[in-house]
Protein backbone atom coordinates (compact mmCIF):
# COMPACT_ATOMS: atom_id res chain seq x y z
CA UNK A 1 0.00 0.00 0.00
CA UNK A 2 0.97 3.52 -1.18
CA UNK A 3 0.89 5.53 2.28
CA UNK A 4 0.58 9.77 1.82
CA UNK A 5 1.28 12.02 4.79
CA UNK A 6 0.52 15.52 4.72
CA UNK A 7 -2.00 18.33 4.36
CA UNK A 8 -6.05 18.37 3.95
CA UNK A 9 -7.27 21.90 3.39
CA UNK A 10 -10.34 23.89 1.31
CA UNK A 11 -8.65 25.31 -2.03
CA UNK A 12 -10.51 28.27 -3.12
CA UNK A 13 -9.49 28.70 -6.76
CA UNK A 14 -9.55 32.17 -8.39
CA UNK A 15 -10.26 32.96 -11.96
CA UNK A 16 -9.72 36.59 -13.02
CA UNK A 17 -11.63 37.26 -16.14
CA UNK A 18 -9.93 40.46 -16.80
CA UNK A 19 -5.92 41.76 -15.39
CA UNK A 20 -6.66 42.31 -11.67
CA UNK A 21 -7.57 46.15 -10.85
CA UNK A 22 -5.39 46.61 -7.63
CA UNK A 23 -7.79 48.89 -4.94
CA UNK A 24 -10.77 47.84 -6.69
CA UNK A 25 -12.62 44.89 -8.33
CA UNK A 26 -11.98 43.06 -10.30
CA UNK A 27 -14.53 40.01 -12.10
CA UNK A 28 -13.58 36.16 -11.32
CA UNK A 29 -14.76 32.95 -11.46
CA UNK A 30 -14.35 31.47 -8.06
CA UNK A 31 -14.35 27.57 -7.28
CA UNK A 32 -14.45 25.96 -3.78
CA UNK A 33 -12.39 22.38 -3.93
CA UNK A 34 -10.37 20.49 -1.84
CA UNK A 35 -6.87 20.37 -1.83
CA UNK A 36 -3.44 20.23 -0.25
CA UNK A 37 -0.63 18.84 -1.35
CA UNK A 38 -0.81 15.56 0.21
CA UNK A 39 -4.68 14.92 -0.31
CA UNK A 40 -4.22 15.41 -3.83
CA UNK A 41 -1.91 12.65 -4.51
CA UNK A 42 -4.06 10.23 -2.56
CA UNK A 43 -6.96 11.32 -4.26
CA UNK A 44 -5.21 10.33 -7.89
CA UNK A 45 -3.32 7.48 -6.12
CA UNK A 46 -6.41 5.75 -5.01
CA UNK A 47 -7.74 5.13 -8.59
CA UNK A 48 -4.18 3.59 -9.30
CA UNK A 49 -3.85 1.52 -5.72
CA UNK A 50 -4.31 0.97 -2.34
CA UNK A 51 -3.93 4.38 -0.57
CA UNK A 52 -3.74 5.86 2.91
CA UNK A 53 -3.74 8.94 3.79
CA UNK A 54 -2.34 10.48 6.87
CA UNK A 55 -2.88 13.85 8.39
CA UNK A 56 -4.42 16.30 10.71
CA UNK A 57 -8.09 18.50 10.12
CA UNK A 58 -10.27 21.05 12.06
CA UNK A 59 -12.86 19.42 14.68
CA UNK A 60 -15.00 21.65 12.57
CA UNK A 61 -17.76 20.92 9.56
CA UNK A 62 -15.37 21.76 6.63
CA UNK A 63 -12.69 19.06 8.04
CA UNK A 64 -15.91 16.49 8.16
CA UNK A 65 -16.13 17.27 4.62
CA UNK A 66 -13.39 17.34 3.50
CA UNK A 67 -12.50 13.68 5.13
CA UNK A 68 -15.92 12.15 3.83
CA UNK A 69 -14.51 13.15 0.38
CA UNK A 70 -11.60 11.80 0.26
CA UNK A 71 -13.00 9.13 1.82
CA UNK A 72 -15.42 8.77 -1.22
CA UNK A 73 -12.71 8.67 -3.42
CA UNK A 74 -11.31 5.54 -2.19
CA UNK A 75 -8.81 6.42 0.52
CA UNK A 76 -7.91 4.99 3.58
CA UNK A 77 -8.07 7.94 5.54
CA UNK A 78 -6.46 8.41 9.03
CA UNK A 79 -6.81 11.66 10.91
CA UNK A 80 -6.37 14.00 13.82
CA UNK A 81 -9.25 17.02 14.37
CA UNK A 82 -7.56 19.27 15.94
CA UNK A 83 -7.97 23.46 15.47
CA UNK A 84 -9.54 24.94 12.56
CA UNK A 85 -9.82 23.41 8.76
CA UNK A 86 -6.54 25.31 6.84
CA UNK A 87 -7.47 27.05 3.09
CA UNK A 88 -5.80 27.97 0.06
CA UNK A 89 -6.92 30.88 -2.29
CA UNK A 90 -5.03 29.72 -5.61
CA UNK A 91 -5.28 32.63 -8.67
CA UNK A 92 -4.76 31.25 -12.00
CA UNK A 93 -3.53 33.38 -14.26
CA UNK A 94 -4.06 33.71 -17.85
CA UNK A 95 -1.29 30.91 -19.10
CA UNK A 96 -2.88 28.90 -16.33
CA UNK A 97 -0.06 29.37 -14.10
CA UNK A 98 -0.83 29.23 -10.29
CA UNK A 99 0.27 31.57 -7.46
CA UNK A 100 -1.01 30.24 -3.68
CA UNK A 101 -2.02 31.92 -1.13
CA UNK A 102 -1.92 29.40 1.86
CA UNK A 103 -3.64 29.13 5.37
CA UNK A 104 -2.63 25.38 6.49
CA UNK A 105 -4.17 25.57 9.81
CA UNK A 106 -4.57 22.45 11.56
CA UNK A 107 -2.25 20.63 8.95
CA UNK A 108 0.22 22.04 10.98
CA UNK A 109 -1.22 20.26 14.60
CA UNK A 110 -0.56 16.38 13.68
CA UNK A 111 1.05 14.83 16.79
CA UNK A 112 2.04 11.23 18.04
CA UNK A 113 1.15 9.13 14.87
CA UNK A 114 0.14 5.83 15.95
CA UNK A 115 2.11 3.01 14.83
CA UNK A 116 -0.91 1.03 13.41
CA UNK A 117 -1.14 3.71 10.74
CA UNK A 118 1.77 2.58 9.19
CA UNK A 119 0.98 -1.29 9.06
CA UNK A 120 0.70 -2.38 5.60
CA UNK A 121 2.82 0.75 3.91
CA UNK A 122 5.36 -0.58 1.38
CA UNK A 123 5.66 3.14 0.83
CA UNK A 124 5.59 6.64 2.57
CA UNK A 125 5.09 9.63 0.75
CA UNK A 126 5.89 13.25 2.21
CA UNK A 127 5.28 16.56 0.63
CA UNK A 128 8.38 18.31 2.19
CA UNK A 129 5.36 20.89 2.84
CA UNK A 130 4.48 18.80 6.05
CA UNK A 131 8.13 19.83 7.44
CA UNK A 132 7.56 23.60 7.99
CA UNK A 133 5.24 24.16 10.87
CA UNK A 134 4.93 22.38 14.48
CA UNK A 135 4.31 19.99 15.71
CA UNK A 136 3.78 18.86 12.77
CA UNK A 137 7.27 18.98 10.95
CA UNK A 138 9.03 17.12 13.80
CA UNK A 139 6.12 14.59 14.08
CA UNK A 140 6.59 13.31 10.50
CA UNK A 141 10.32 13.67 10.75
CA UNK A 142 9.32 11.11 13.20
CA UNK A 143 7.41 9.10 11.06
CA UNK A 144 9.64 8.78 8.62
CA UNK A 145 12.33 7.68 10.11
CA UNK A 146 9.89 4.40 12.25
CA UNK A 147 8.69 3.76 8.54
CA UNK A 148 12.42 3.13 6.99
CA UNK A 149 13.17 0.76 10.22
CA UNK A 150 10.44 -0.85 9.12
CA UNK A 151 11.64 -1.13 5.46
CA UNK A 152 9.20 1.12 4.31
CA UNK A 153 10.58 3.27 1.06
CA UNK A 154 10.48 7.14 1.53
CA UNK A 155 9.35 9.34 -1.11
CA UNK A 156 9.69 12.99 -0.65
CA UNK A 157 8.63 15.97 -2.42
CA UNK A 158 10.20 19.09 -2.53
CA UNK A 159 6.69 20.74 -3.03
CA UNK A 160 7.94 24.77 -3.51
CA UNK A 161 10.76 27.16 -3.84
CA UNK A 162 8.90 29.66 -1.80
CA UNK A 163 8.77 26.73 1.22
CA UNK A 164 12.35 26.06 0.44
CA UNK A 165 13.73 29.77 0.86
CA UNK A 166 11.03 29.81 4.40
CA UNK A 167 12.06 27.01 5.84
CA UNK A 168 15.87 27.14 4.85
CA UNK A 169 17.87 25.56 1.72
CA UNK A 170 20.45 24.34 3.97
CA UNK A 171 18.43 22.86 6.55
CA UNK A 172 16.43 21.18 4.30
CA UNK A 173 18.93 19.39 2.38
CA UNK A 174 20.30 18.74 6.28
CA UNK A 175 17.30 16.95 7.18
CA UNK A 176 17.02 15.18 4.04
CA UNK A 177 20.86 13.60 4.55
CA UNK A 178 19.63 12.69 8.10
CA UNK A 179 16.43 11.20 6.48
CA UNK A 180 18.33 9.46 3.66
CA UNK A 181 14.39 9.23 1.87
CA UNK A 182 14.48 6.99 -1.30
CA UNK A 183 12.91 9.14 -3.53
CA UNK A 184 13.42 13.06 -3.50
CA UNK A 185 11.02 14.67 -6.57
CA UNK A 186 11.18 17.86 -7.78
CA UNK A 187 10.56 20.59 -10.77
CA UNK A 188 13.80 22.09 -12.44
CA UNK A 189 12.88 25.25 -10.33
CA UNK A 190 13.02 23.12 -6.71
CA UNK A 191 15.77 21.18 -8.27
CA UNK A 192 17.97 24.51 -8.91
CA UNK A 193 16.78 25.87 -5.81
CA UNK A 194 18.39 22.99 -3.47
CA UNK A 195 21.59 22.59 -5.97
CA UNK A 196 20.73 19.10 -6.60
CA UNK A 197 19.89 19.47 -10.38
CA UNK A 198 20.89 22.30 -12.98
CA UNK A 199 19.88 22.04 -16.64
CA UNK A 200 19.77 18.11 -16.58
CA UNK A 201 22.60 17.60 -15.09
CA UNK A 202 24.09 17.10 -11.35
CA UNK A 203 24.26 20.37 -9.28
CA UNK A 204 26.68 21.16 -6.87
CA UNK A 205 24.67 19.55 -3.78
CA UNK A 206 24.22 16.47 -5.21
CA UNK A 207 26.92 14.85 -3.16
CA UNK A 208 24.67 15.96 0.07
CA UNK A 209 21.76 13.17 -0.60
CA UNK A 210 24.01 11.05 -2.58
CA UNK A 211 21.68 7.91 -1.35
CA UNK A 212 18.88 8.96 -2.75
CA UNK A 213 17.23 8.85 -5.95
CA UNK A 214 16.47 12.40 -7.49
CA UNK A 215 13.72 13.00 -10.02
CA UNK A 216 14.13 16.22 -11.38
CA UNK A 217 10.91 17.48 -13.86
CA UNK A 218 11.36 20.04 -15.96
CA UNK A 219 7.59 20.95 -18.11
CA UNK A 220 7.55 20.01 -21.33
CA UNK A 221 11.02 18.84 -21.40
CA UNK A 222 12.42 15.12 -20.53
CA UNK A 223 12.30 13.88 -16.63
CA UNK A 224 15.77 13.41 -15.39
CA UNK A 225 16.55 10.90 -12.66
CA UNK A 226 19.59 10.82 -10.85
CA UNK A 227 20.74 7.26 -9.38
CA UNK A 228 22.99 7.27 -6.64
CA UNK A 229 26.72 6.59 -8.00
CA UNK A 230 26.09 9.34 -10.41
CA UNK A 231 24.53 7.59 -13.47
CA UNK A 232 21.27 9.80 -15.07
CA UNK A 233 17.94 8.81 -17.44
CA UNK A 234 16.02 10.61 -19.13
CA UNK A 235 12.19 10.31 -20.04
CA UNK A 236 10.40 11.70 -22.32
CA UNK A 237 7.59 13.96 -21.66
CA UNK A 238 4.64 13.15 -24.64
CA UNK A 239 2.54 16.38 -25.51
CA UNK A 240 -0.55 17.74 -24.27
CA UNK A 241 -2.60 19.56 -26.77
CA UNK A 242 -4.59 21.77 -24.83
CA UNK A 243 -3.95 22.45 -20.78
CA UNK A 244 -6.63 23.97 -18.81
CA UNK A 245 -4.60 24.41 -15.42
CA UNK A 246 -1.31 23.67 -13.99
CA UNK A 247 -2.82 23.24 -10.58
CA UNK A 248 -2.30 19.74 -9.21
CA UNK A 249 0.10 18.04 -12.07
CA UNK A 250 2.79 17.82 -9.51
CA UNK A 251 0.81 16.05 -7.25
CA UNK A 252 -0.89 13.56 -9.73
CA UNK A 253 2.74 12.80 -11.21
CA UNK A 254 4.00 11.77 -7.43
CA UNK A 255 0.61 9.72 -7.64
CA UNK A 256 1.60 7.80 -10.81
CA UNK A 257 5.27 8.04 -10.60
CA UNK A 258 4.93 5.82 -7.17
CA UNK A 259 2.27 3.93 -7.73
CA UNK A 260 3.77 2.93 -11.20
CA UNK A 261 6.98 2.47 -9.54
CA UNK A 262 5.15 -0.34 -6.70
CA UNK A 263 3.91 -1.96 -9.55
CA UNK A 264 6.97 -2.75 -11.93
CA UNK A 265 10.12 -1.59 -9.50
CA UNK A 266 11.15 0.33 -12.47
CA UNK A 267 12.15 3.96 -12.49
CA UNK A 268 11.50 4.27 -16.39
CA UNK A 269 8.06 2.78 -16.28
CA UNK A 270 7.38 5.22 -12.66
CA UNK A 271 7.95 8.04 -14.59
CA UNK A 272 6.13 6.64 -17.34
CA UNK A 273 3.00 6.86 -14.86
CA UNK A 274 3.76 9.66 -14.02
CA UNK A 275 3.68 11.79 -16.91
CA UNK A 276 0.23 10.45 -17.72
CA UNK A 277 -1.08 10.79 -14.37
CA UNK A 278 -0.47 14.59 -15.01
CA UNK A 279 -1.26 14.81 -18.49
CA UNK A 280 -4.75 13.49 -17.13
CA UNK A 281 -4.90 16.36 -14.93
CA UNK A 282 -3.57 18.68 -17.41
CA UNK A 283 -6.30 18.41 -20.26
CA UNK A 284 -8.97 17.00 -17.99
CA UNK A 285 -11.21 20.02 -16.70
CA UNK A 286 -11.90 19.47 -13.03
CA UNK A 287 -10.37 15.99 -13.03
CA UNK A 288 -8.31 16.38 -9.68
CA UNK A 289 -8.97 19.80 -7.18
CA UNK A 290 -8.93 23.07 -9.77
CA UNK A 291 -12.00 23.23 -12.54
CA UNK A 292 -11.95 26.11 -14.70
CA UNK A 293 -13.58 27.92 -17.01
CA UNK A 294 -11.43 27.76 -19.95
CA UNK A 295 -8.96 26.22 -21.64
CA UNK A 296 -5.38 27.63 -21.97
CA UNK A 297 -4.18 26.76 -25.82
CA UNK A 298 -0.62 26.99 -27.01
CA UNK A 299 0.73 25.68 -23.59
CA UNK A 300 3.38 23.24 -24.02
CA UNK A 301 2.58 19.84 -20.98
CA UNK A 302 4.71 19.86 -18.46
CA UNK A 303 5.04 18.01 -14.70
CA UNK A 304 5.71 21.25 -12.69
Amino acid sequence: MLGIIGDLVQDVVVWPAEPIQHGTDTEAEIFHTRGGSGANVAACAARLGPTRFIGCVGDDPLGSSLVAGLDADGVDVRVQRNGSTGTIVILIDENAERTMLPHRGASTLLDEVPDEWLDGLELLHVPAYTFDGEPTGTTVADVVRRAKKRGVLVSIDASSTGMLSHYGVRRFLDLMADLRPDFLIANESEAACLGLSVGGAEGPNRDLVRDTVVVAKAGPDPTVVHFPGGASMAVPVPPVRRIRDLTGAGDAFAAGFLSAYLATRNLHEACVGGHRAAAHVLATPGSTMAPGPSAAPGLSAGTR
